[in-house]
């Protein structure tokens, strides 16, 4: 039976594609993928023969369309997406088509760009005892955003923001942050095209001088915002220990001595 997998690319090293998702390119009979936003250096694991397909200027019922013929005549087909399939795309609407075409479809998961910038940074977007909560949200461009999910009710929380698609309004996200009560001096971390290769760009400032940063180094697209307590922590001091390798804390794994002789 013909089965449409949407797999996730990864945020734009070819080589942080999972496992499963590279297997799937390999026998694919056919691939339509991102060309705006993922590498064609990723079709490099499609076999010969595969028919590949850049659908960029494609609108959402060609995308569809295209995916339902090619399930016609291939038993695989990967609709290959950015980052992970379920993060700021269209899941819902391809596959409530494919649904209604009576087309099996499958999602491979894949490396979101929120978790690429931090890595290309070496930050940690959670800490103990400062901040256990990371929000991925963006601000209203074109797709509005629902009003309980303004990015100043979300900021007053004080714990990581992770905000896509949102590079060219940087200024509303100063605004939303600095009415949300951060301070000035709140560290701030941009990293534009996350992982690509030759292309990556990581630009730290602060909540004051970040977009003259990012206007500096001609960052306008692909960019993952990152503003969290968490960042700098490498070098500051006073930063809380992880209990779980603390030497008092046991837990099945690793049993503690106490006074008196008891484990």
């Amino acid at each position: 039976m013909a089965t449409v997998w949407f797999v996730g690319a990864g945020p734009g090293d070819p080589d942080l594609i999972t496992v499963k998702g590279r297997a799937l390119l390999e026998r694919a009979g056919a691939i339509l993928y991102a060309g705006s936003l993922v590498d064609r250096a990723a079709m490099r694991y499609a076999p010969p023969g595969c028919e590949i397909r850049d659908s960029r200027d494609m609108t959402l019922e060609a995308i569809n369309a295209w995916l339902i013929a090619a399930a016609a005549r291939c038993d695989t087909v990967v609709r290959l997406q950015t980052g992970d399939p379920g993060l700021y795309g269209a899941l819902t609407e391809m596959s409530r088509a494919l649904d209604a075409a009576g087309v099996a479809w499958k999602v491979v998961p894949g490396v979101s760009s929120a978790l690429a910038a931090a890595a290309a940074a070496g930050e940690t977007l959670t800490l103990p005892e400062l901040t256990q909560t990371v929000i991925l949200t963006r601000v209203a461009g074109r797709t509005p955003m629902p009003p309980r999910e303004d990015l100043a009710a979300l900021a007053a929380h004080g714990t990581t923001l992770c905000i896509f698609l949102s590079i060219t309004l940087l200024h509303e996200v100063q605004a939303a942050l600095r009415a949300a009560g951060w301070a000035e001096d709140a560290p701030v971390l941009v990293v534009h095209k996350a992982s690509w290769p030759g292309e990556e760009k990581i630009v730290r400032g602060t909540l004051a001088d970040i977009k003259k940063k990012c206007q500096a180094e001609k960052i306008a697209s692909q960019a993952m915002i990152i503003a969290s307590p968490a960042l700098g922590a490498r070098e500051r001091d006073g930063v809380a220990r992880s209990r779980l390798y603390d030497p008092a804390f046991g837990h099945r794994y690793r049993r503690v001595a106490v006074p008196g002789g008891a484990t």
